[in-house]
């Protein structure tokens, strides 16, 4: 598979999630570069700057983003996504990667047109699927 994106980030708190996704989108070569971030609010900071959308650098590609973070929790990040104007979010395809099967979180999460809702762990298959549906 060669790499057809050009900037992926993980966001999420846990580090061995974050290595073992690294490691995997590593070995599917499916982007030129993956950042990843422990932290919400710095993430959305690097990305995009302010709910206005005033970072300098390219919008990254893909955002997989976990609910249950401390500080800003992914709920909150998708808050500030969805406050963005609508051309800057048409740039990113975000994509909630999570532990919670919980019908209140996935109703939650719902309600936020085009986030993709993936369990953990982060599998070839799913990634495949998310690349199939978003990126075709």
């Amino acid at each position: 598979m060669s790499a057809n994106l050009n900037h992926i980030v993980l966001v999420d708190d846990n580090e061995t999630t974050s290595f073992l996704n690294n490691r995997l989108l590593g070995r599917l070569a499916v982007a030129d570069h993956v950042s990843t971030f422990s932290r919400a609010d710095e993430a959305f900071e690097q990305l995009w700057g302010s709910a206005k959308g005033g970072s300098s650098a390219p919008a990254p590609d893909l955002v997989f983003v976990d609910l249950k973070m401390p500080g800003v929790s992914g709920f909150e990040f998708l808050e500030l996504y969805n406050a963005l104007p609508q051309p800057v979010q048409d740039k990113t395809v975000m994509a909630v990667l999570t532990t919670s099967m919980h019908g209140a979180d996935t109703a939650r999460v719902a309600k936020y047109p085009n986030v993709e809702y993936l369990t953990k762990p982060l599998t070839e298959e799913k990634m495949l699927k998310l690349l199939e549906k978003r990126f075709q």
